[in-house]
C-alpha cells in the first residue's frame, strides 16, 4: 500500500494579521452599533422622512427654485402642517385623556365589585385578589416592570424631546446635502460602476419614498375613519383613540390588528358590548379594504414585494429591532431586492457571449 503524502498548509503572517484585523473591525463595528443604537434610530427615521419630503423638493427645483430654498420651503411647510395638526388634535386629545383619567377610578371600582362589562374578571377569576397578592409579594414596581416610575417618565420625555429636535435637523440637512453627497460618492467610482450604483440608488430612493409616503397616507386614512366611527357610536375618546390607531397603523400587518383590539376593549369598558361589536365589525371590514386595496397599491407599485416577502420581512425586522425594525423591514427588503436585481443583471451581462 502506497504511503499517503502528507500535505502541509502554511499561513503567511500577513494573512493571519488580515483575518485578525477584519475580525476586530467587525467586532468594533457591532459594538459601535450597539452603543449608538438610539442615534442610529434617529438617523434612520430622518432618512425615511427626507425620502418622503424629497419629491416635493424636486418638484420645486424643476420650477426654477434653488435646492436650498426648495428644501427650506418644504421643511417649513411640513413643520407648519404638523403644528396645525397639533393645534387641532392636541386640545381635544388632552381633554379626552383627562376625562379618561377621571373616569378610571369608577371603572376600577366597577371591576372590583364585579359590575360592568368586565365585572366577570372579579366574579369568575378573582382578578383583584390576584393583583393584590402580586403587589404584596413583588411590590408595585415588580408588577408593573419598573422601580422608579417618575424618573423613567422624566427620562422618556427628555429623550423624546431631544430625539424630535435631532431628527428634525437631520432631516433638513439630508434634504440640503443628500444629492451632493451621493454625487461625491459616485464621482469616486469608475464610470460603469457609477452608472450601476446610480441606477440602484434611484430604485432604492423610489422604494423608500413611495413606501413612507404611502404608509403615512394609509395611517391617516385609518385614523380619520376610526375617529368618525367612534364619534357615531358615542364615545368620549374618539380623537384620542383615532390618534392611537393612526400611530399603530404605521406598523405593517400587526399594527391595525393591535389597534382594533385596543379600541374595541376601550369601547367595551366605556359603552358596552353592542358598541364594541359595532367597532369590531367596522375594523374587520376596514382591514379587508386596507389589506386588499390600499396596501397592495402601495407595496406593489412602490416596493414591488409579494405578500409573502412582506410578511417575512416584517417578522424578521420586528425580531431584530422591535417596532422600528417592523417599520423599516419593507423598504429595506425592497432595497435589497433592487440591489440583488442589479447584481444579477450585471452577472448575466458578463456571461452573455459577445457577438462575432
Amino acid at each position: 500500500m502506497a504511503a499517503v503524502e502528507e500535505r502541509i498548509i502554511t499561513l503567511r503572517p500577513r494573512t493571519i494579521f488580515i483575518v485578525l484585523g477584519v475580525a476586530i473591525f467587525v467586532a468594533l463595528l457591532l459594538a459601535l452599533v450597539y452603543l449608538a443604537w438610539q442615534v442610529i434610530t434617529w438617523i434612520l427615521i430622518a432618512v425615511f422622512l427626507a425620502a418622503a419630503l424629497n419629491p416635493a423638493v424636486v418638484f420645486l427645483e424643476r420650477r426654477g427654485v434653488r435646492r436650498g430654498f426648495a428644501a427650506g420651503i418644504v421643511f417649513l411647510v411640513a413643520l407648519l402642517a404638523l403644528s396645525g395638526l397639533g393645534f387641532v388634535v392636541i386640545p381635544p386629545l388632552v381633554d379626552q385623556v383627562r376625562q379618561f383619567v377621571d373616569a378610571l377610578p369608577g371603572l376600577v371600582e366597577d371591576i372590583t365589585k364585579g359590575r360592568g362589562p368586565l365585572g366577570f374578571l372579579e366574579r369568575d377569576y378573582g382578578i383583584v385578589e390576584r393583583i393584590q397578592t402580586a403587589v404584596d409579594e413583588q411590590g408595585a414596581g415588580g408588577v408593573l416592570g419598573f422601580t422608579s416610575p417618575a424618573l423613567a417618565i422624566a427620562q422618556g420625555v427628555l429623550t423624546v424631546v431631544v430625539g424630535t429636535v435631532t431628527v428634525a435637523f437631520l432631516t433638513l440637512f439630508m434634504l440640503l446635502e443628500g444629492p451632493r453627497t451621493v454625487e461625491r460618492f459616485l464621482s469616486l467610482l469608475p464610470k460603469s460602476t457609477a452608472t450601476r450604483w446610480s441606477r440602484v440608488g434611484g430604485n432604492i430612493y423610489r422604494t423608500i419614498g413611495g413606501y413612507v409616503t404611502g404608509n403615512l397616507v394609509i395611517s391617516l386614512v385609518a385614523g380619520i375613519c376610526t375617529t368618525i366611527v367612534l364619534l357615531l357610536v358615542g364615545t368620549d375618546y374618539a380623537v384620542a383613540l383615532g390618534l392611537v390607531v393612526a400611530v399603530l397603523d404605521l406598523i405593517p400587518l400587526a399594527g391595525a390588528t393591535l389597534a382594533a383590539i385596543l379600541v374595541s376593549l376601550v369601547i367595551l369598558v366605556e359603552l358596552g358590548w353592542v358598541q364594541a361589536l359595532i367597532v369590531a365589525v367596522f375594523y374587520v371590514i376596514y382591514q379587508q379594504l386596507e389589506n386588499h386595496v390600499l396596501q397592495p397599491v402601495v407595496y406593489g407599485r412602490t416596493v414591488q414585494l409579494s405578500p409573502l416577502a412582506v410578511l417575512i420581512a416584517v417578522l424578521i425586522g420586528a425580531e431584530l429591532a422591535g417596532v422600528l425594525g417592523a417599520l423599516a423591514a419593507i423598504p429595506t427588503a425592497g432595497s435589497i431586492q433592487a440591489i440583488g436585481r442589479e447584481v444579477l443583471d450585471y452577472a448575466r451581462s458578463r456571461e452573455t457571449p459577445e457577438a462575432v
